[in-house]
């Protein structure tokens, strides 16, 4: 099913079966958490009830078989930032039935480049999210059907390139 919209909350809201995010980005501190990520750096201990919102928000999908998804395309070695959001944000957004995957481009071409991130629903909605040059959220665009087949391109692309984040991280995270 397409959904038909042109917000990205309602998208977000009204999907069927899955929800893909692709994030390229290695810095998005101006865009939320900010205190969270202020006490990252100063070595505090991550809250329990760190992103305990989005964590419900999840469980509201995911606990009726519905797939919320993700790959970052990133480099090593990881920006604070990233250490932040990997190691507090997608390992805390886990319990919440998120996926993630991590397609590391440290060693080879970025098969993604100039990609813009986006989310994708249900195969049939794409909401481009658009930042400035130091992270900050400016907005989203929900694009013209049309584009669905370009971005299930980068999907998949994306997808056959990365590897499970908790794979990943194992071997170059903490």
């Amino acid at each position: 099913m397409t959904t038909s919209s042109n917000n990205l909350g309602d998208l977000f809201d009204s999907f069927e079966h899955e929800a893909f995010r692709l994030e390229t980005l290695d810095d998005y501190s101006k865009s939320g958490s900010v205190d969270a990520y202020q006490a990252f750096l100063a070595g505090e201990t991550q809250p329990d009830d760190y992103n305990a919102d989005w964590v419900e928000e999840l469980r509201s999908h995911t606990d009726i078989g519905k797939r919320v998804y993700r790959v970052h395309v990133l480099s090593r070695p990881l920006t604070e930032y990233l250490r932040f959001e990997l190691g507090w944000g997608y390992r805390k957004n886990m319990t919440g039935g998120e996926e993630f995957f991590i397609l590391d481009v440290t060693d080879k071409s970025n098969p993604l480049e100039n990609v813009p991130d986006f989310w994708f629903f249900d195969s049939g909605s794409v909401a481009v999210m658009n930042y400035d040059g130091n992270g900050k959220y400016l907005g989203s665009e929900v694009l013209p059907a049309e584009r669905t087949a370009e971005f299930t391109q980068y999907r998949d692309t994306a997808l056959a390139h990365a590897e499970p984040f908790t794979d990943w991280w194992a071997k170059h995270g903490g």
